[in-house]
Formats: C-alpha cells, sequence, structure tokens
C-alpha cells in the first residue's frame, strides 16, 4: 500500500491543479486558498514517504513534477485572469517551463551527456513560486489589500524565475559542447 502512495498523492496533486484554478477564478478565495495548502503539503508529503521507504518509481519521477508545473501554471494563470499576478510574470514563468521541457527532450533525443536532476536554483525558483501564490491567496482570502506586497513580491518570483531559467540554459549549454568534443 505504501508503495502506491507517493503515486497517489501527486495524481490527487494533478486534479487538483485545475480545481484551485477554477475556485480562483470563480473567487471563492478561502476554499482556493485551502486546496492550494493541501496541494503543496501533498507535494512534501509524497517526497518524504518516497525517500523514507525508498518507493520512488520512473512513473512517480514523471507524475511529481508534471503535478508541480501544473498547479503552478494553472495558479499563476488564475491569478492573472483575477488581476493579481502580472502578465509579464506568468509569461516569464511559462517561457521557462516550456523552454526547460523542450531542453530536457532534446538532451533525451540526442542522448546529450549532462545531468538530468533539478538543480538547487530551479527548486528555489519554485518554492518562490509557490510562495507567490499562497501569499495572493491569502490577501485574496482574508479581503487584504497590499499592492506593494504584490508588487514586490512579483518582482523577486521573477528574478528567481530567470536566474533560474538562466542557470538551467548554462546547463544546457554546457552539455551540448560537452557532447560535441565526444562525438
Amino acid at each position: 500500500m505504501i508503495r502506491h502512495l507517493p503515486n497517489f498523492l501527486s495524481a490527487l496533486r494533478l486534479l487538483a491543479a485545475p480545481f484551485a484554478a477554477w475556485l480562483i477564478i470563480a473567487s471563492h478565495d478561502t476554499a482556493a486558498l485551502l486546496v492550494f495548502a493541501a496541494a503543496g503539503l501533498s507535494d512534501g508529503l509524497d517526497g518524504f514517504i518516497a525517500r523514507r521507504w525508498g518507493v520512488t518509481s520512473d512513473f512517480g519521477a514523471w507524475l511529481d513534477p508534471l503535478a508541480d508545473k501544473l498547479l503552478m501554471l494553472l495558479s499563476f494563470a488564475a491569478l492573472f485572469i483575477v488581476g493579481i499576478a502580472p502578465l509579464w510574470l506568468l509569461a516569464l514563468i511559462v517561457a521557462r517551463d516550456v523552454t526547460i521541457v523542450i531542453g530536457w527532450l532534446l538532451v533525451k533525443l540526442l542522448a546529450l551527456p549532462m545531468p538530468t536532476s533539478p538543480l538547487f536554483v530551479g527548486k528555489l525558483s519554485t518554492v518562490i513560486q509557490l510562495l507567490y501564490v499562497l501569499s495572493a491567496l491569502l490577501l485574496l482570502a482574508f479581503d487584504l489589500h497590499a499592492p506593494w506586497l504584490v508588487q514586490v513580491a512579483a518582482w523577486a518570483c521573477g528574478a528567481v524565475t530567470m536566474l533560474s531559467a538562466a542557470a538551467y540554459g548554462g546547463v544546457f549549454l554546457r552539455g551540448v559542447f560537452r557532447g560535441r568534443r565526444t562525438a
């Protein structure tokens, strides 16, 4: 039973992503906050269970980041729709994630010699994005207005997202040049 729990939690998070986005758009702010927070906690829990009991799988290695990305992308899109997240931040996050996926596919397709594990700055970017969405949902749920906080948080989130994109771009370019030398 425990062997399937991490994937089950990731699957629930995958299902929670469109539901959380709908809740944000429909102005069910407290429910959106609760669903998003539960999804975020499930991410930490599934990783802990997988590592603690050694129940990792290839399927889970795909499902977990897919659920994370879908939750973040749909949450940012919904926050943009309701006028919280700026378009430039949504575009930056989408561009970074699409570029990483394309780079990863090229690495696999061309069999480039490079690590495919996440970078610290990539994980930091995800945490900052999560905190941005969480803080925006807290403001909405408690009907608080702090435009300066949202603006500062957007710039911080954008800066870390750009650093992450640059770091992954550097890893990709190093792998391409290593691949050329060994070919």
